[in-house]
């Protein structure tokens, strides 16, 4: 079988999603190739070690990165087009088809990402990983470009904070045209079914960890009594860790003694810089950057508590159930997480942690405290997170499930129908 992944950037360090199923289809005896989309991403100084194991750059052909300045965009498209006319005339002029592609056109976006596929590819899968790329796919495969079953993945932000820009019909073709579609949280599916994609044409399929990378360990109160804290992720608005640093200031008036480590990049970090400096929490709250995965384990082994506090973007943007929480909850950590997206379906309200409302620093700072003063909790809360993403989100589970969606996809008339017949153990995922 052969398999293409559609992807905007790759590798992109905070995907580990994407790069688990990529190297699972691999590891199961399937031919991959890697769509970037996109280009080449701008940092590639920190790679994830399944990268390079399994030599990953060799497997993936990069479309020609899009300049941002709109001059020199087209300047450079249409130096691209003119060098590559020849090997698909007809489709080459298509693809500045404004009546037809509008935007993407416009943008050039369409041309760009089409470049690699002048001469047709043909692949038995074509697994577009985030359905903003899934309506590429389509057109690619309407043009004659590549040929292929094509399956569409819903991940969180093409479900939500692409919808209040494009409206709620923009996937309408996507819907008609795509052979399957998964969704990564019952959430999103939901969100699916109701913009109109076929309830029979859609299945529920998580995003998975390896728990054997992230060994377990019963969480006690520190001899040194430093209570350290932990969130991983990007620093950008939807992940909410500016109301964790709210909450730290309260808490730290009753107990000092608090580390928040905060693993991650992004947008905001200027921002939470002086934040942290109004507040008084330099030396309480630590910015790390980012790390790799071994480093990110080494830190969470010293932690006690780990928050997620996932919010709803201005824009509309929502999360799934994160891989960090999932990576955490398989250590052992009691966890502190927001009533968000997807989130619920991960973390059982006072089993394997709290949950608590979107921007709300208070809450957080309540449960931070309760949690501070009951390390009872933490060795229960730890093992009944770790049962649960052995139970939900084993990767290598979730990976014997893809690998047989993409082989009823195939062979079967009714993916989703035959999903019912899956073994007893896939179909608890």
């Amino acid at each position: 079988m052969k398999v293409a992944f559609f992807v905007a950037h790759f590798p992109v360090l905070s995907e580990p999603f994407i790069l688990n199923q990529i190297v699972g289809t691999i590891e199961r005896g399937y031919e991959v190739d890697i769509y970037s989309l996109d280009g080449i991403p701008q940092d590639t100084s920190k790679l994830h070690p399944l990268v390079e194991q399994y030599h990953l750059m060799e497997r993936t052909i990069y479309a020609p990165t899009r300049p941002n300045n709109e001059l020199w965009r087209w300047v450079k498209g249409l130096s691209l087009l003119l060098i590559n006319f020849h090997k698909n005339p007809s489709v080459c002029l298509q693809l500045l088809n404004t009546s037809r592609y509008v935007s993407q056109a416009k943008s050039l976006k369409m041309l760009y990402r089409a470049l690699p596929f002048l001469k047709t590819k043909s692949y038995d899968i074509i697994h577009c990983q985030f359905s903003t790329l899934g309506v590429f796919g389509v057109w690619f495969r309407q043009l004659g470009l590549i040929e292929g079953k094509l399956i569409s993945t819903f991940r969180g932000s093409d479900i939500s904070k692409f919808l209040p820009k494009w409206g709620e019909q923009v996937y309408q073709e996507l819907f008609q045209e795509t052979d399957f579609f998964l969704a990564n949280c019952e959430f999103f599916k939901d969100k699916a079914v109701a913009l109109g994609c076929d309830a029979d044409k859609i299945h529920v399929h998580g995003s998975g960890i390896d728990s054997n990378s992230f060994f377990f360990q019963e969480r006690s109160y520190p001899h040194d009594g430093i209570i350290r804290i932990a969130t991983t992720g990007r620093l950008v608005e939807k992940k909410g860790i500016e109301y964790v640093i709210k909450a730290v200031a309260q808490v730290i008036r009753k107990y000092p003694y608090i580390e928040y480590n905060i693993i991650g990049d992004g947008e905001l970090k200027t921002h939470f810089e002086k934040l942290i400096s109004e507040l008084n929490l330099s030396q309480n709250v630590k910015l790390l950057g980012w790390k790799q995965q071994k480093e990110i384990v080494d830190i969470l082994d010293k932690c006690h508590i780990f928050v997620a506090p996932s919010v709803t973007g201005k824009d509309g943007n929502q999360d799934a159930p994160v891989n960090t929480l999932k990576e955490a909850m398989a250590m052992g950590l009691p966890v502190i997480s927001t009533r968000h997206g997807g989130i619920p379906e991960l973390v059982e309200d006072g089993v394997s942690g709290f949950l608590v409302p979107e921007r709300d620093a208070e809450a957080i700072a309540h449960k931070l405290t309760y949690l501070i003063e009951h390390p009872e909790l933490w060795e229960k809360m730890g093992k009944a997170g770790r049962g649960r993403v052995e139970e939900k989100y084993d990767m290598n589970k979730l990976n014997d499930e893809l690998v047989q969606i993409y082989q009823q996809m195939l062979y079967s008339s009714s993916p989703q129908q035959d999903l019912q017949h899956l073994p007893k153990e896939l179909t608890a995922i």
